[in-house]
């Protein structure tokens, strides 16, 4: 199918082929007969995207020092992945379509096939032949509205949520600041409420169509007096204000500010600048907000990607319930979109409706992307697509991936892009336009969106799983039984059930290389220092300081169903400890820091009793500086101390002598040795780390989550296989 993407680290726009999404639980797959392009969002993300990275970092000061603090405690190697790896993921365009539902996915109880629906979402209805939905952002469409109409759902939505918070009644004056699409869609909904509006613009020919649309006047800014005509309008100051417009500078608020009532209310919807006029605000005691997209929900993963819903009593107008609104108001006549399209293309014509936008040469307004029209539901027969073909060769091993995120692009696959003999054959992903961009920057063969490709590949002899946490374990049984050696990203599994399962399938597949993504005992640090405390043959005691970092209620990693920062993160420091003191845990404590700012897993003592009578102690910190060094490891035994500062630098004393050793280009935590260990161990067939210490590893985080809600102390039953 084709899709509209664009790299973000260049501004590059592209008119891609990809695989069709594959379906999910609570989505639905939706084959697109209209999309809009949202002219102001989406020129403002190209523009933004086409500037240098310098430019890009004046119009983002909040996310440079984030950089600047990340370069201070991870160096500039190790910043520069991350940011590169950032920027030049694809960014899909588009959130407002309208189309026909083809597949439905697990949960998904109020659509059917063939179901003709209106769609929303950033990354979600995006200007491609089909696209996956989630079902909270998806509506039916109203049997007197066309598919165009319906394609305008998010735009409405917008326009319909920036209305109910400036909650005009009936009789109310209103002026409207930006007569683009949502100005114009915000006019009729304002006149359906029976309010007298005022239009606003930079261009005499929409204040034209804003009259036509139910405005009672308008004023063209830069050729009028605008504010001496708002007020002629409304002598004593209008009821509220809704910026619409999209500009840099603070002009419309002020413009706002002087034309509003006094207690009026003044609502930004608009891409404008934000900064206050005091005086005029304190005068007036005027009353501001900003309204935010279309609706409640619409920026929360729980509404968003697990579709709960919220109560009907206490959010009357959530995302959905505004869509469905609009829709109702088209149907009823209230809005007529069609008279605001301008411009109408095929999908394989969709770059030059952006030129359109970029050059502004001619006029326009409602541009339209046009897709097969046929309304019977398709079937979806194939999900792969073929970049080369490779000649059979030597090479050792064949690697697939299922999953290929920010992670695995900007640490995993670049190690594995420079290793010999690696061929890197398929790689699957969610969505195709990632799928396509992964392939082609990395060398894979073909990309997908069915991971069943990957598992029926017979060249296929190693595949990475990189995806979301609850998946990791389904997909290593499926590897298993494919006969296929695993590297799975850490953690192993996130359930006690679960673990039981890889257990079982294990034994079925013993001789398999079997890998865990614990990099840290592969950094040169780490081996350095073991190789240092070799000869000390008494128990060690271990304290490692892990400043995690706040992370947002919100994050897909706070979630309980992916397992939560203890069994996703924490593992990491058991593997570790287990690594210096080759040994496994038999007991142990934990207690946390209750407080309602922090996740009960944020802020956490760890203490480990090992069997060969060692100790370690993690304290993992979520209310830290991150300034601070993210990871400290420090070793005391025999008379000796060992010291890792965050992976960058670390140092053995002994006897009063100091030895060190420094990276001085930043943070290893591993990643590199990792790959080339898993690589060697494919060759010699057998595995680097034995499989029971990845079993304690795994069953230790569930006793650590067991011992905080018990608060005691958890004795570790022993696993042997």
């Amino acid at each position: 199918m084709k899709q509209v993407i664009q790299n973000y680290k260049t501004g590059e726009l592209q008119l891609v082929e990809v695989p069709p999404p594959g379906v999910r639980k609570n989505f639905v797959v939706v084959k697109n007969i209209n999309s809009l392009i949202s002219v102001g969002t989406e020129k403002y993300m190209i523009e933004m995207a086409k500037k240098s990275l310098i430019g890009k970092a004046r119009e983002r000061p909040d996310l440079v020092k984030q950089v600047i603090a990340k370069v201070k405690t991870e160096g500039i190697f190790e910043t520069y992945k991350a940011v590169m790896a950032r920027l030049d993921m694809p960014v899909p365009l588009g959130y407002s379509s309208a189309g026909i539902v083809i597949e439905i996915g697990e949960g998904v109880e109020e659509f059917k096939k063939g179901d003709r629906v209106a769609c929303s979402g950033s990354g979600y209805a995006s200007h491609a032949e089909i696209v996956c939905v989630p079902k909270n952002l998806c509506v039916n469409i109203p049997e007197n509205v066309d598919f165009e109409s319906a394609s305008f759902v998010a735009l409405g939505g917008i326009a319909l949520e920036a209305i109910r918070i400036a909650n005009p009644s009936l009789g109310d004056k209103v002026a409207i600041i930006g007569l683009g699409l949502l100005g114009q869609i915000a006019v009729q909904l304002l006149k359906a409420n029976g309010c007298h509006i005022f239009g606003i613009d930079i261009d005499e020919q929409k204040v034209k169509i804003a009259i036509e649309n139910g405005c009672e006047e308008g004023a063209v800014s830069g050729e009028e007096d605008v504010i001496r005509k708002a007020k002629q309008f409304a002598p004593s100051g209008f009821d509220s204000v809704i910026i619409m417009a999209a500009a840099k500078s603070n002009e419309p608020l002020e413009i706002a500010a002087e034309i509003a009532r006094e207690k009026g209310k003044i609502v930004a919807c608009g891409l404008v600048g934000l900064e206050i006029p005091r005086k005029i605000f304190f005068e007036k005691e005027l009353e501001f907000a900003v309204s935010r997209a279309w609706g409640a929900g619409i920026f929360d993963p729980l509404y968003v990607e697990k579709n709960i819903d919220y109560p009907y009593a206490y959010a009357r107008w959530t995302a959905k319930r505004n869509m469905e609104e609009f829709l109702f108001q088209v149907a009823k006549g209230n809005v007529n979109v069609k008279k605001l399209i301008t411009h109408r293309f095929k999908i394989d014509n969709a770059l030059k409706a952006y030129e359109i936008i970029l050059k502004g040469k001619e006029n326009y307004m409602g541009i339209i992307i046009e897709y097969d029209k046929n309304e019977k539901p398709s079937v979806i027969e194939n999900r792969k697509i073929e970049i080369k073909k490779t000649v059979s060769s030597d090479a050792f091993p064949v690697i697939g991936f299922i999953g290929a995120g920010l992670f695995s692009t900007g640490t995993i696959l670049p190690v594995l892009k420079n290793m010999k003999n690696v061929r890197l054959k398929g790689v699957s992903t969610a969505t195709g336009y990632k799928g396509e961009h992964v392939a082609k920057r990395f060398g894979f063969e073909y990309f997908t969106t069915d991971y069943k490709e990957i598992l029926n590949d017979p060249e296929i002899n190693l595949v990475f799983i990189m995806t979301r946490h609850s998946s990791h374990a389904y997909f290593i049984c499926e590897a298993l039984k494919a006969g296929k050696n695993i590297f799975v990203e850490k953690p192993m599994c996130i359930k006690k059930e679960e673990l039981n399962d890889i257990i079982n399938h294990r034994l079925n597949y013993p001789s398999k290389v079997f890998m865990v993504g614990f990099n840290r005992r592969f950094s040169p640090f780490s081996t350095w220092l073991k190789e240092k405390f070799k000869n000390i043959s008494e128990p060690l005691s271990i304290h490692i300081t892990v400043n995690a970092g706040y992370v947002p209620f919100d994050h897909w990693s706070q979630d309980e169903k992916e397992g939560g920062r203890i069994i996703g993160e924490v593992c990491h420091f058991i593997d570790l400890v287990q690594y210096f003191t080759d040994s496994i845990p038999e007991r142990v404590y934990a207690e946390n820091i209750e407080s309602k700012f922090y996740k009960y897993w944020d802020n956490v003592s760890i203490n480990l009793k090992m069997r060969d009578g060692s100790v370690a102690n993690i304290l993992y910190i979520a209310s830290g500086d991150k300034r601070y060094p993210r990871e400290i490891v420090e070793i005391f035994g025999g008379g000796a101390v060992g010291i890792i500062d965050n992976f960058r630098k670390a140092e053995f004393i002994y006897k009063g002598k100091r030895k060190k050793i420094k990276n001085w280009l930043g943070v290893d935590r591993g990643h590199k040795r990792e790959m080339e260990i898993l690589i060697n161990a494919l060759i010699k067939d057998k595995n680097p780390v034995e499989f029971e210490e990845y079993i304690y590893t795994t069953i230790t985080t569930f006793a650590i989550e067991e011992s905080l809600k018990d608060k005691k102390p958890v004795e570790i039953k022993s696993f042997k296989i």
